[in-house]
């Protein structure tokens, strides 16, 4: 019978989901989480293995001859040395598109929380600042309204153009930074350069894929060609920007807030400079975690094993 191992399966499923529409393939094993260490002893002679976050490198494959195929629970794949998967012969697939609504949606919690400050005020109202107040409202932040402003994007996938559908509702001029060609980009979308993104953006927003070229790509020179008081939004990857030239934007001012589900480091070191600003919103990469996004994740997980199985893999990017 086939062997299946899950190596860390409890972020995706930590018991609201069933695994069992993959025991009817072969043989389960599932672990919530396995530590660099632990990983080959568990795959051992799995034919099949599913992971999230995993990191698997030339040398760690190496040793695993009966391994063929390695679902990644996620879209990213960069935790799999893709060259090393084809010289062994191992087939790797990924989940696109399944968490496109929750990260638009998150990517709005953030913009709007920056820009109305809810948590603020709320926090504030239980702590009993209204019910003090002289008049019948009040604010110390500023507060913005969307309709009219620029919004700058950079990648123009699944999530970046529903994003760019959002902010169209709320009556925002939307830009990006897309491989696309201008003619192909849907209705109301200008296309630029990402000089021209920092130069015309009232709020920037990250939807690209992490790789050499786009590691670090907010960092110190490009933020200070930021419009002054912009917003910074990253539910991409962590190191697509320089989180210590981020936390020196906000200090100084020169960003108004920085809303972010992803950081350089998953988890973050308690020390990291973006902790001391009271204008960074740090969500714990929770954008693809809704249970409706969940159950899509493992709907197209199972497919796609199904789909190795009978010869016809789908979904591959090795």
């Amino acid at each position: 019978m086939m062997k299946i191992v899950v190596l860390d399966g409890y972020a995706a499923n930590p018991g609201d989901i069933s695994w069992d529409e993959l025991k009817e393939f072969g043989e389960l094993t599932v672990y919530p989480r396995s530590k660099p260490e632990e990983v080959v002893s568990r795959i051992g002679d799995a034919e099949i293995i599913l992971t999230n976050k995993v990191l698997m490198n030339a040398e760690l494959l190496k040793q695993l001859p009966k391994l063929k195929y390695i679902g990644i629970l996620a879209t990213g794949y960069n935790t799999v040395d893709l060259d090393a998967a084809r010289e062994f012969g191992i087939t790797v697939t990924n989940i696109p598109a399944y968490s496109t609504e929750s990260v638009a949606q998150i990517t709005f919690a953030h913009i709007l929380n920056i820009t109305n400050r809810i948590g603020h005020y709320a926090r504030q109202t239980r702590e009993g600042r209204w019910s003090k107040n002289p008049d019948f409202c009040y604010w110390d932040t500023p507060l913005m309204e969307l309709s009219g402003k620029t919004i700058g994007i950079v990648g123009l996938g699944n999530i970046g153009k529903r994003v760019a559908c959002i902010a169209r509702l709320f009556g925002m001029d939307v830009f990006a930074l897309t491989s696309k060609n201008s003619s192909d980009l849907p209705e109301g979308i200008q296309k630029t350069t990402l000089e021209g993104l920092l130069a015309v953006s009232d709020v920037l927003t990250l939807h690209c894929p992490l790789t050499d070229e786009t590691r670090h790509l907010i960092n110190r020179e490009r933020l200070e060609k930021m419009r002054p008081g912009a917003i910074l939004i990253n539910t991409g990857r962590g190191p697509l920007v320089d989180e210590q030239a981020v936390a020196e934007a906000l200090k100084s001012g020169r960003l108004a807030g920085y809303g972010a589900d992803v950081m350089c480091n998953e988890p973050p070191e308690a020390d990291n400079p973006l902790f001391c600003q009271p204008n960074a919103f740090i969500t714990p990469h929770i954008a693809w975690a809704t249970r409706e996004a969940r159950l899509r994740l493992m709907k197209v997980a199972v497919a796609n094993v199904k789909a190795f199985i009978a010869g016809t893999p789908q979904n591959v990017v090795s």
